[in-house]
């Protein structure tokens, strides 16, 4: 089992959670970004370093992840694409996407790019990240994690 980050605008400090869990419990990271950024020195962590454009990071971890991965990703396509191949996908607020509610998730998303696009509404985007969310996350993850591994 591997996780794999959609490390682009995934928060440093999520980042900086999956780093540790990675040494605690010995999984394998793999960050995939189109620009280069810090990963630790540790043989469990690696960076894929793709081109620059839409979505070439999404369809390299879509390619290259397992059924048996974790992957972190704030992207719903990509998700959707992760979860219809078998694995598992949580967003960097620790929420988990399932077969149950990704069509709702797409719909919602898509709705909302219709609003912005046609329409001019204008969204404020997400709340800001806080603690509370790294918090949730951490406790997401660990729960994933300790199913997994039993």
């Amino acid at each position: 089992m591997k996780i794999w980050i959609d490390a682009d605008a995934c928060p440093k400090v999520i980042k900086e959670v999956i780093f540790k869990t990675s040494m605690r419990l010995n999984l394998k990271v793999v960050m995939v970004a189109n620009s280069q950024m810090f990963t630790p020195p540790s043989p469990l962590i690696t960076l894929v370093q793709v081109d620059k454009g839409a979505n070439i990071a999404d369809f390299y971890i879509v390619e290259h992840a397992d059924p048996s991965d974790l992957i972190i990703t704030a992207d719903i396509p990509l998700a959707a694409l992760i979860v219809e191949k078998g694995a598992l996908a949580i967003n960097p607020r620790g929420e988990v996407y399932t077969e149950d509610n990704i069509g709702e998730r797409l719909s919602m998303r898509d709705f909302m790019k219709e609003l912005r696009d046609g329409g001019g509404l204008i969204t404020s985007g997400p709340d800001v990240f806080g603690p509370k969310d790294k918090e949730k996350f951490a406790n997401s993850l660990n729960s994933i994690l300790t199913k997994i591994m039993k």
